[in-house]
């Protein structure tokens, strides 16, 4: 029985996910919902009691999708310098936005309505005590600063290039220019730390 719920609650997010890109939120009805995932609406109702619950999940998802990236990315800078640690992480935060980048869109644009916030947050939290603890152990390569405000500005920073690059039709993007991007934005961030 667990596998089949499970992959019933799946279909029932993919399809969430499909109709919220292709249609928007306003047309993901849990009647088109269930006909796409291809279950009965009653079946939704068991797992899920609204539509802004399936959204809450298509967020989750997401948000954990990208959290595996940006957690194995910090672990795997710990032992380098700070340009080298830097150009890694923009290169994987911009990397991460660009997983699902109209999906993406349309859920920056739904976490308010869904209470999704506190997520993010603590999201956010765990983002800058894994950084902070990164540039307190390079202390001696940077100038003297204020690590919670250093991390504050270099995830702002990396944080704002790689969310409007998304914004912005990250689909069209070259790679040339994804790497003219992480080379401008790593060249920003290490100044302001050394």
């Amino acid at each position: 029985m667990q596998a089949r719920s499970r992959a019933t609650v799946d279909a029932l997010v993919e399809a969430t996910a499909r109709i919220l890109v292709r249609e928007g939120f306003e047309k993901a009805s849990t009647n088109r919902i269930a006909e796409i995932a291809g279950v009965s609406v009653g079946s939704l109702y068991q797992y899920f009691p609204s539509k802004e619950a399936l959204v809450a999940a298509v967020i989750d998802r997401h948000n954990e999708e990208i959290m595996g990236i940006v957690r194995a990315a910090l672990t795997e800078v710990a032992d380098l310098p700070i340009d080298e640690a830097v150009r890694r992480l923009v290169t994987v935060a911009i990397e991460a936005h660009r997983i699902d980048p109209k999906l993406h869109r349309v859920l920056a644009e739904q976490i308010p309505r869904t209470g999704q916030l506190k997520d993010v947050e603590a999201f956010n939290r765990e983002v800058h005590t894994l950084v902070r603890a990164y540039l307190e152990s390079r202390r001696k390569e940077m100038r003297k600063i204020d690590p919670g405000l250093a991390t504050f500005i270099c995830v702002s920073a990396i944080e704002a290039v790689a969310h409007n690059t998304v914004l912005n039709q990250a689909e069209m993007l070259s790679e040339k220019m994804v790497r003219t991007l992480v080379d401008e934005t790593t060249r920003m961030v290490v100044g302001y730390l050394r």
